[in-house]
């Protein structure tokens, strides 16, 4: 997964701040379109979106009410609308923060770090009886530990991480499987039976990770 989608049609400025991310060592991505964004998030997710509004195509609103769809991912809205009501539109939307054009390169580094650090910095998840060591990568179901491969591992964080939200097969199985080309989607089916087995009380009539018939799957707590 990607650290940092930049969604910003400015080639200079996407350059400039994708230069000092990754002197930081984030992983950067950058989209010079609301559509090529969409395409590289559903392909390889990200951990923040730096998203610009005024854009080519669909704009920076319909982007982040896309994502907001599907995922809790961090937004940081970067535009040069200083509107009162472009911010609250942004906001409303879903978007974690609002910062006008032009900005002082420090302070965006400053926001994207403290976005980082409260949303990731955190080694422990828990949910009821689930916890979850994001470090040594193991879990645990009332004081338990449960055998967990990489990607029942993986696949049970990204469900817990956007709990009560109803996510997509599709983006399911591209967050998890998108870079192997080997795999199909019934891949997913599959994983998600197993960790129906190992986590729900009984696996037949889940209650944590529940179908959504024409959707995907979404996790609840117990």
């Amino acid at each position: 997964m990607t650290d940092i989608l930049i969604v910003e049609d400015n080639k200079e400025l996407a350059d400039l701040l994708c230069d000092f991310l990754r002197a930081d060592n984030y992983t950067v991505s950058v989209a010079e379109t609301g559509e090529k964004a969409l395409s590289l998030y559903e392909k390889y997710g990200a951990r923040l979106i730096v998203l610009d509004i005024m854009l080519p195509g669909i704009d920076g609103f319909a982007v982040c009410r896309k994502i907001r769809e599907e995922s809790n991912t961090p937004i940081l809205i970067v535009s040069a609308k200083t509107d009162k009501e472009d911010k609250l539109n942004g906001l409303v939307l879903g978007a974690d923060d609002y910062i006008e054009k032009p900005y002082d390169i420090d302070i965006m580094l400053a926001k994207i770090g403290g976005i980082f650090k409260r949303r990731y910095s955190v080694d422990e998840l828990i949910c009821d009886d689930i916890r979850i060591s994001k470090a040594s990568r193991t879990v645990y179901k009332n004081d338990v530990q449960l055998e967990m491969t990489a990607k029942e591992f993986d696949l049970l964080m990204l469900l817990i991480e956007n709990k009560g939200k109803a996510l997509t097969k599709e983006y399911l199985f591209n967050q998890i499987w998108g870079s192997d080309s080997f795999s199909e989607q019934q891949t997913l089916t599959v994983h998600i039976k197993w960790l129906r087995q190992k986590i729900e009380d009984d696996p037949k009539k889940p209650q944590r990770i529940q179908t959504v018939w024409g959707v995907g799957y979404k996790y609840e707590s117990v």
